[in-house]
């Protein structure tokens, strides 16, 4: 059994800060549990790190693609367990750290039966708004509402799939888990993550995210850029004229709060065992 550390908590929380301070101290190297930071060229949306920042900590599954290609939860899956493996036969300490909960699950937990793909549900489905998606999935199926990534349309999309087919999205078959897993929950009071998070967001504007989506955009095209989250959809609504430059960081803040609360309580569900909060 392989003895690793997951860092989690919601959006602008420290994650990754922590885990460097972890590295440091404990002799770690990092696996990055974000499904945005794998892209090239998404950097400042993503919050991704400077090398001067990694204070010459190893961190894996970083710019590992080009924001054309795809990245599944499968191929996290089989990049982790490859790492852990690796990492923990140098003596080393593997420290998981990121803000994907699907990607925790799939390491922890195993993926979901894969189903047959429905095209013209999901032509219907693609129609819909993220709100609007999600709204329909906490109807049909609260149990996996709880524990999705309520920001990301494609997997909104596919869990409706599911649902069609099976009538809910089957779960996980029973594995005996190959980790011992060291939980570090990282959950600020709400006025200091809600602070945390504006004070990011000013930074990542000041720092150039206008630039930043309107060049992945012209590379991928607007249903692509809308799969990165919520920081370039609506910067790409905006680019498109469909929303106020002005509008951007009340909206942004306003968004990613909700969203942050939606992590803090799939976070609370996930860490069960040896955990400890920070």
């Amino acid at each position: 059994m392989y003895r690793i550390v997951a860092i989690i908590g919601p959006t602008a929380s420290g994650k990754s800060v922590k885990a460097i301070e972890l590295a440091l101290e404990r002799g770690g190297e990092v696996i990055s549990v974000d499904s945005r930071q794998v892209y090239r060229t998404l950097d400042i949306g993503t919050e991704k790190l400077s090398s001067k920042e990694m204070r010459n900590v190893p961190h894996y599954l970083i710019d590992i693609r080009e924001p054309e290609e795809s990245y599944s939860a499968g191929e996290f899956l089989n990049d982790a367990t490859r790492l852990i493996e690796e990492i923990s036969s140098r003596g080393k300490l593997p420290i998981l750290a990121g803000g994907t909960h699907f990607y925790f699950d799939a390491l922890l937990n195993g993926i979901p039966q894969s189903g047959t793909p429905n095209p013209q549900l999901r032509a219907e489905l693609q129609k819909l708004s993220v709100e609007e998606l999600f709204a329909r999935l906490q109807a049909l199926d609260p149990r996996r509402a709880e524990r999705i990534d309520a920001q990301n349309p494609r997997r909104l999309v596919r869990a409706l799939e599911l649902i069609g087919e099976f009538g809910m999205v089957p779960e996980r078959p029973e594995n005996e888990s190959r980790y011992d897993v060291e939980w570090v929950v990282i959950d600020p009071p709400r006025e200091e993550l809600r602070t945390r998070i504006d004070s990011r967001l000013k930074n990542a504007f000041e720092r150039g995210l206008m630039d930043e989506v309107s060049i992945v955009r012209e590379r991928v095209g607007d249903a692509r850029l809308n799969e990165f989250g919520l920081e370039y959809r609506v910067v790409g609504e905006c680019l498109r004229e469909e929303r106020e430059e002005a509008s951007l960081l009340p909206v942004l803040s306003a968004k990613l709060w909700h969203f942050a609360k939606h992590q803090k309580s799939w976070l609370k569900r996930l860490a069960k065992g040896d955990s400890i909060t920070s």
